[in-house]
């Protein structure tokens, strides 16, 4: 039972401090301590112990030479080789898929995701539901991490992945009405059918590049916000991390 508890405890701490590095309350720079960390969790120090390890593991946190965390700072620099690291790593996946060959079952599943994609989007270039456009995406890269049937690099795709400003949604702002980002989505659309049909074709340069390409889709969105519309900065809240 207290496996259990701790455990739970565990889970929330990480997801609370999470929330609270990605959406700037806890900024680059900020030193963080068990026991005040702990007395705002209302928790033991050791599940926030275990959380600021995992914190760390995810690249959101720095550990102290002389012990303890500081949350990390990060530039444009830093976001760029997040996702040219996801590239590289989804890009690999979908080549070996596709060299490899895919159980029935898998490409099926993948299909059945992306036709659901397509259910996403209406009529008008603006009209697509981003709320299921998101939830549906992280389940195709999900799918497709496991389509070359190795668990090593799966594991590899979802560590990319986890990187900040890394995630496939990484620079979409929830629930917003922003036209240059949801025309980017039908972009991103076409190629998920690309890969899944190099895939099946077993054409793993042509799956490797498409995949690689499909992961600057983030770094486009990126380019737009601070070129086009810094307004955007306030509604994307990762972009919190980043530093001048």
């Amino acid at each position: 039972m207290r496996q259990v508890e701790a455990a739970t405890h565990g889970r929330r701490a990480v997801i609370e401090l999470r929330e609270r590095i990605l959406s700037g309350e806890l900024q680059g720079g900020t030193r963080l301590f068990e026991v005040p960390l702990a007395e705002l969790l209302e928790i033991s120090r050791t599940p926030v112990r275990e959380a600021l390890s995992r914190l760390a593991e995810e690249g959101l946190l720095d550990r102290l030479p002389n012990g303890g965390f500081v949350v990390r700072r990060f530039g444009l620099a830093d976001v760029v080789d997040s996702i040219e690291v996801r590239g590289v790593m989804e890009g690999m996946a979908a080549r070996l898929a596709a060299e490899r060959g895919v159980a029935p079952d898998l490409l099926a599943e993948i299909r059945q995701t992306v036709a659901r994609l397509d259910l996403c989007f209406g009529e008008q270039p603006d009209d697509v539901d981003f709320d299921a456009y998101a939830d549906l995406n992280a389940e195709f890269h999900r799918q497709m991490a496991a389509l070359a049937g190795s668990d090593v690099i799966r594991r590899e795709v979802e560590r990319a992945s986890a990187l900040p400003f890394a995630s496939p949604s990484a620079f979409l702002p929830n629930k917003s009405n922003i036209a240059a980002f949801r025309r980017s989505l039908r972009t991103a659309q076409e190629q998920h059918r690309a890969i899944v049909r190099a895939i099946e074709n077993r054409e793993g340069s042509r799956a490797e590049a498409i995949a690689r390409e499909h992961a600057r889709t983030a770094r486009n969105n990126l380019e737009y916000i601070l070129q086009e519309d810094p307004s955007l900065l306030e509604k994307v809240k990762v972009l919190a991390l980043l530093q001048d």
